[in-house]
């Protein structure tokens, strides 16, 4: 097999592009395929629990058994084999993408299916989207790194995975590929985008072809009425905020949820299993996928089939029971349910105004439509991806305008009342945090003030050009700043304002040949903007001006000052690496403090730190000699009688264990 995945990655690397690209075509077809199995399982054990509903002649009270047994099963998966397998799955891959590199275990992708089709073909709440979108990233993850491909398309074929299965899911390949570039990289860098679309528009169209539509959410074409209606769907946007805010504070909740300690852990997914079922059996359509559901609502044209009120209660409820799901154990995500939820809102709002006088004539389902998009936009702040994924859904043009003016309000309030989004709360709550933006160019990460030069000379206006070329001759600069007697900038001469004016001459000042309105720069911006200014301009050297409106002269950014802001950022970036390294071991599970003693014997007594073959999941934090605690460096000598603090896994205190102890004793420490 060795030698199979050598002949397989020396072939890529000879192709470059051309095999990249066929790689994005395979994850495309493969994504595709695992999407329309999930579909089919998650199907075939909805199945399974009606038959057992008909059976036993329980109705929607055999959820009580059901859905804690699936829940369950779910948690079982999770700790057995590993975690990642419960939850939705987009923050799983997201944390991936940033602290490993882009690794996910091959070897969770068929728990993850088998876990998704028994929390949500048994009852549980939620969508199956996260999890095929972790499936999908996790199905690139494997193909780029069998196929050998650098880190940077490591990424490009994890995010184009997900992306794949969102887009398989809806049939919606646009959509799959915003997804990927809003939420899972946060970016939308051109490098990136041909493998993303190429997986998604093969992923759709193999799951099409494989399920056809049965299984995918519908919808049929929407309308928009009077051009005064805008007002309305304006209105559902910011009712859309306010529920799409409790939900995500919903999940903030759940997610910190814990039995009391009296409680058995294996008991946690009966309970909260049996909370979801308590809660389906008064209002049913808030379990499972709800699918079937909101395709109902999508084509309601009138008010007749609901009433408003109890459209919200199925949105609260489907709230409840997504969060009781994901909190028990469950695989499950949250794209779906926040469709639910705002399908549920977007409807009951029509059927509301539908009784009121003068709005007799407004389309149930559009406004359904809008209430979707409204909703996932809070929960997710993708407007890209909700605007598109709606508008594929209905298949055309007329409900773009509400649709971009709901995402657009829903994102903007939605940032500002709740920071975090549903895909970042579990993220944030562990202590990581994730890179805003994974392209930031390095000069980005560097301000002027870290790099400018100090003012090492300045030219007076009434000097003459004389004195100025005799200053550049001393100096060596070709371009220098002119102040007046307060220290203020007035001007700036190069040589080149020099030879314009005639050449050095004891006749005309400095006054007669500068500029007088120069381009300058203040302290606080980033390099990458004032290497910018300078290039669009053609000019070696910026002003630094302090101060709002001041013109006091604070330094002088120049050519050299670039190479000074890459060496910066280089550094800047060797500590965000380290910085990353620490955070994935203490996101690893049994991570914590350990001490191990140096004994006589000990192979490292009298070795210096930066020597010792510390483990890889290992960082040594501190070292007590006698009373006193060293911080340690890499020329720290470590002596006998040493106590050294490490943080690292379970696995890293046995190998540092190892490393430490004296040759000739065993089992002690």
């Amino acid at each position: 097999m060795s030698s199979l995945r050598e002949k397989v990655r020396e072939g890529f690397r000879k192709r470059g592009t051309t095999s990249f690209l066929i790689a994005a075509v395979l994850l495309g077809v493969v994504v595709g395929l695992a999407t329309a199995l999930l579909a089919i399982l998650i199907d075939g054990a909805e199945t399974v629990t009606r038959s057992f509903g008909d059976w036993t002649n329980w109705g929607v009270w055999a959820f009580a058994i059901t859905i804690p047994i699936g829940i369950s099963i779910s948690w079982w998966l999770n700790e057995r084999i590993g975690p990642g397998i419960s939850g939705g799955g987009v923050s799983e891959t997201m944390v991936g993408l940033s602290l490993f590199g882009g690794y996910l275990p091959t070897r969770l992708i068929i728990p993850k299916m088998a876990a998704t089709a028994a929390t949500l073909g048994s009852g549980g709440s939620g969508g199956a989207e996260g999890p095929i979108a972790y499936i999908g990233a996790s199905i690139g993850s494997s193909l780029a790194r069998y196929g050998g491909f650098d880190h940077d398309r490591i990424r490009s074929l994890v995010a184009a995975g997900a992306g794949a299965g969102i887009g398989a899911s809806f049939n919606a390949p646009i959509a799959g590929m915003l997804f990927a570039m809003e939420v899972i990289l946060g970016s939308f860098a051109i490098r990136h985008l041909s493998a993303v679309v190429i997986a998604s528009v093969v992923a759709a169209v193999t799951a099409e072809i494989l399920i056809g539509e049965h299984l995918l959410l519908t919808s049929p074409p929407q309308r928009v009425g009077e051009p005064a209606e805008l007002l309305l769907f304006v209105i559902l946007a910011v009712l859309a905020v306010a529920v799409g805010l409790l939900y995500l504070r919903a999940l903030d909740i759940g997610a910190s949820g814990k039995l009391p300690r009296q409680f058995p852990r294996w008991t946690k997914p009966i309970i909260w299993g049996l909370g979801v079922a308590l809660i389906g059996v008064v209002w049913p359509e808030s379990l499972g996928t709800g699918r079937q559901f909101l395709s109902g609502l999508l084509s309601l044209q009138d008010s007749g089939a609901y009433v408003w009120w109890t459209l919200v209660l199925i949105a609260l409820a489907k709230i409840a029971t997504s969060v009781i799901t994901r909190s028990g154990g469950g695989s499950a995500g949250t794209f779906m349910a926040s469709l639910v939820i705002g399908g549920s809102l977007g409807a009951a709002f029509a059927i509301f105004l539908q009784q009121i006088s003068g709005f007799d004539e407004l389309d149930t389902g559009a406004f359904a439509v809008v209430g979707m998009a409204a909703v996932f936009a809070t929960v997710a702040r993708a407007p890209l991806t909700s605007v598109i994924i709606v508008f594929e859904l209905t298949g055309n043009y007329e409900l773009i305008l509400p649709l971009m003016l709901a995402a657009a309000l829903a994102t903007y309030f939605g940032d500002r009342f709740h920071k975090e989004n549903a895909y970042t709360i579990s993220i944030v709550r562990e202590g990581i945090q994730l890179p805003s933006n994974e392209d930031i160019d390095l000069l980005d990460t560097v301000d002027v003030s870290e790099v400018m030069q100090d003012v090492d000379g300045v030219l007076r206006p009434w000097q003459t050009l004389a004195d100025a070329a005799e200053f550049f001759e001393v100096t060596g600069h070709h371009g220098v700043p002119v102040t007046g007697d307060q220290g203020n900038l007035v001007g700036i001469l190069t040589l080149s304002d020099i030879a314009k004016a005639g050449g050095p001459s004891h006749e005309a000042s400095v006054a007669d040949a500068m500029s007088s309105e120069p381009i300058t720069i203040p302290p606080d911006v980033p390099v990458s903007m004032a290497l910018s200014r300078m290039a669009s301009l053609g000019v070696g050297r910026l002003p630094v001006l302090g101060g709002d409106r001041s013109r006091e002269l604070v330094g002088m950014f120049r050519r050299e000052s670039v190479v000074d802001a890459y060496e910066y950022a280089l550094s800047a970036s060797k500590g965000r690496e380290l910085y990353r390294e620490r955070k994935r071991i203490r996101s690893q599970p049994g991570a914590d403090f350990f001490v191990v003693r140096v004994r006589e014997g000990s192979p490292v007594a009298n070795e210096v730190v930066a020597d010792v073959a510390w483990p890889s999941d290992a960082v040594l934090v501190s070292i007590q000699r006698s009373t006193a605690v060293l911080v340690p460096h890499g020329d720290t000598a470590l002596r006998v009688g040493d106590v050294l603090t490490a943080f690292g896994s379970s696995e890293a205190h046995q190998d540092l264990v190892a490393a430490v102890e004296p040759r000739n004793v065993t089992g002690s420490r």
